[in-house]
């Protein structure tokens, strides 16, 4: 486990690249790789995040080398960098294990394996800490949230149950370990939970929802043990590319990454960008921006009252 630390300032600073769907260098991948050279020139990140589908294997001639050439940037840049998978990562001509060593092949990357659990590779755990102390402030945890569901309800993979019960031990352990304390920490995988519908719905959001959420249609209880550990408060997804909405269900946040790959669908007039995270050391807490492919950045987000309104029978 490779630990992170805060700055001098006590800010930390991660940029969240989702959907870069990297094929074979072509034009927009050329496009892809300059915008995120500029969002890490104006960012200066300690950290970044690739929130799944780095790569277009099915489309890929070469999927390693087309993940090579994704990351190359950040490698460029010198930043530690992790990833999880998404749904497009390794579906033709490559595994997720396979990706996982290929990942390792570079000076700065910070993905893990992490432990066996069912069809379900790198899940693991990152840790900010103080400069000062040496101390944990805030944890950083990684999912392999899946792909397409073999199954005749269709949809997409969710959460199991294993995986659920590795986040509550590993959880338990830094709330003992921080005498008793739950220790702030934020989660990031590619497919949404069901919950994201109803913040979208029920609840004040912050941004757009332009194709609704691609979640599993099976809820297997992620963010109930999120609310449960009491110390997961942002979670930061990507795989719905018109999406780059947030909104605050039961004190946890829930964020879309903005796509970053021309080489997917989009929407006229919503730009390519990324989502940009930044931790604060002394008060515990975090907030969250959009930095889009000309340079912008956007830290309000238009608002949007939710649909319904719940009726108590």
């Amino acid at each position: 486990m490779k630990d992170l630390y805060f700055r001098d300032n006590g800010s930390f600073t991660i940029v969240q690249f989702t959907d870069l769907h990297w094929k074979n260098g072509n034009p927009k991948d050329i496009q892809t790789y300059s915008l995120m050279k500029r969002i890490l020139e104006v960012e200066s990140p300690d950290l970044v995040v690739f929130t799944g589908d780095v790569i277009h294997s099915e489309e890929c001639e070469d999927p390693f080398d087309s993940y090579r050439n994704a990351v190359r940037v950040v490698e460029e840049f010198g930043i530690p960098w992790a990833s999880v998978f998404g749904n497009h990562d390794a579906e033709m001509n490559c595994s997720k294990t396979e990706l996982i060593s290929l990942q390792h092949e570079h000076r700065h990357c910070l993905t893990e394996t992490g432990p066996e659990l069912e069809n379900r590779f790198g899940n693991y755990l990152l840790r900010v800490k103080s400069k000062k102390s040496d101390e944990s402030i805030m944890a950083l945890y990684m999912f392999d949230s899946g792909s397409n569901l073999n199954h005749p309800i269709g949809g997409y993979e969710w959460i199991t149950h294993s995986q659920i019960n590795w986040y509550k031990e590993i959880s338990r352990q830094l709330t003992m370990s921080n005498k008793g304390m739950p220790l702030l920490s934020l989660a990031f995988f590619h497919i949404p939970l069901p919950e994201y519908n109803e913040v979208w719905n029920y609840h004040i959001c912050y941004g757009h929802n332009y194709e609704g959420m691609g979640c599993p249609k099976v809820n297997s209880g992620l963010f109930t043990a999120f609310l449960e550990m009491n110390d997961v408060k942002g979670v930061f997804v990507g795989h719905d590319h018109i999406n780059d909405f947030w909104g605050e269900l039961h004190g946890i946040r829930l964020f879309y990454g903005r796509a970053t790959g021309y080489n997917t669908y989009g929407k006229e007039g919503f730009s390519r960008g990324a989502r940009i995270i930044r931790l604060f050391e002394e008060d515990r807490s975090y907030q969250s921006w959009i930095r889009l492919d000309d340079g912008t950045k956007v830290d309000h987000q238009q608002r949007h009252d939710p649909d319904h309104v719940w009726k108590r029978i």
